[in-house]
Parts: C-alpha cells; structure tokens; sequence
C-alpha cells in the first residue's frame, strides 16, 4: 500500500484537476448559450434562402446554375475540414479527421486535397494529407465576413477548374450532448431538378428576370452554406467540450473520493500498527 505522503499529493493533484476541469466547463456552457442562439437563428435564414432558390429554379428552364452546377468527371476533389483551434472537447475534433480519411479512401486513385478551418484538423491531417491552407483565424473574428471570403476562394478554385468538387466536413450541432458529424457538397451544386420542392412555386412578376435573381443568390447560398457550416461547428465545440468537461469533473470527484477512503484506511492501518506496539511493549515490561 502507498504511503500517506503520496496518497495525500495524489489528492492534491486530483483536486487541483477537478478544479480546472470544472472551471472549463462553466466557461464552455457560457460560450455556449451565445453559440447556440446564433445558429439558432441563423437556420430559418438559410432554410428559407435555399427554399426560395429552388422555387424560382424550379420555374425555369434548363441548366440556371451558371458555373457553379457545372458537372464534371471527378478528378480533383477538395474537403474543407472544419474543426477547432483548442482541444479537450472529446471526440470533437477526431471525428471530424475520420470521415475525411475515409473520404480519402472513397476517392483513392483521384487528387485529393485538404483545407482545413481550425488548428487541430491541420494537426492532425498534415502527415496523412495535403493541406493547401489553414484558416486558423476565422474563430477568433467569427463574421460573415470573414467566412464569405474563404468561400469566394473556394468558388474562384472551382470555377478556375483546380478542383471538380468541393466536400465540407463538420459537426453539426443538434444539442449540448450530441453532436452529429456531416459531409455536404459544396460544388458543383446539386441538380436543382432533383431536389425535392416541398412548398407550392407562386407566379410572381421578378424584376430583373428570374435567371439573373437566381445567378445572384447562389454565390450568397454558397456564403450561407459555409458560415452556417463553421457556426455549426462552433456551437457543437462547446457543447462537446462543456460535456467533456463534466465527464472529467466527475470522474476526478470519484478518483478524490476514492483516494480519500484510501487514505484513510492507510492512515487507520497506522494507527492500529502504532497503538499494537505500544501495547506488546508495556505487556513485554510487565513480562
């Protein structure tokens, strides 16, 4: 059995863990409440900005995609990985990695490329994949801004035939326990004629024309679809580190909780050993 003086350091640093890990935790629900309430508010905008894009494509005639729907033979494939730039949030970020290796697989023998937005998808891709870039910045300003621009170089890369589809990779948020990791296509856009319309195409008078409308939202689409994306991805990280968090904060309680029991079964063991000798000694004297 240890000794008392390592039992009792052993105690120390479990509490002094369960300490920080319970202070990280408060810290990630904070962030979390305000994560939640973006993305919250953000989808009926994005839902209804993809509705209305269907319902004017679906009136009209032929391909209305422009570039962006150009269906090519897949030769050269890029997956925007959106992870972290700060760890300790479970499987968070490990998740993300795993499905694109196997997206890797799923395109073996084509170019495969990698851009990752968070610091720990660049780690964790950079010996088994070709990273072009990192966007590390964007979660310390998150704005439509800054997002939108990483997407405009994604369209520029596709439309200047670099690449022949774009794949993005992320946690979407579903709540504070769960987060469910999806791929999307990001280009080429997907056949309009495809896709289910679930509300009824009203007839109204469009000024300009209905393929000029439909040319000028799909790059604000595009945005949407990459800045919902990354606030996904931000909501689902606190959650899962809040969840983490509290995992480790009671497993450290348990670990303390047991050192404690532990410690005081030695220090009794002790005691009784002490108050044994005492007592063969004064029966020795006696003797």
């Amino acid at each position: 059995m240890a000794n008392l003086k390592e039992i009792r350091n052993r105690i120390t640093s479990v509490s002094s863990t369960m300490q920080i890990t319970s202070a990280m935790k408060m810290v990630s629900a904070a962030k979390l409440k305000k994560a939640q309430d973006a993305i919250t508010a953000m989808r009926p905008y994005a839902e209804k900005l993809t509705e209305l894009l269907q319902n004017l494509s679906a009136t009209l005639d032929g391909d209305t995609g422009g570039k962006f729907a150009e269906q090519r033979e897949v030769n050269r494939v890029l997956i925007v990985a959106i992870t972290s730039n700060r760890g300790l949030a479970g499987a968070f970020n490990s998740n993300v990695i795993k499905q694109v290796r196997v997206l890797q697989e799923q395109y073996a023998g084509k170019q495969v490329d990698v851009l990752t937005i968070g610091k720990k998808g660049n780690d964790g891709l950079r010996k088994s994949a070709n990273i072009i870039d990192n966007n590390n910045g964007i979660f310390d300003a998150l704005t439509f801004e800054n997002v939108a621009a990483v997407a405009e170089s994604l369209m520029q890369r596709f439309a200047d035939g670099e690449y022949d589809r774009i794949e993005i990779v992320y946690n979407h948020f579903k709540n504070a326990a769960t987060q469910i990791v999806k791929t999307e296509q990001f280009l080429p856009l997907e056949p309009i004629a495809a896709t289910e319309v679930k509300t009824t195409v009203t007839d109204y008078i469009f000024e300009p024309s209905k393929e000029e409308i439909v040319l000028s939202l799909i790059p604000l689409s595009l945005k949407t679809q990459l800045y919902k994306a990354v606030r996904d991805s931000f909501a689902s990280e606190h959650g899962a580190r809040m969840t983490a968090m509290h995992k480790a904060t009671d497993n450290a309680t348990e670990l303390r909780n047991q050192l404690k029991l532990t410690y005081n079964k030695a220090r009794q063991a002790a005691i009784t050993g002490e108050i044994l000798e005492i007592v063969g000694g004064a029966e020795a004297l006696n003797n």
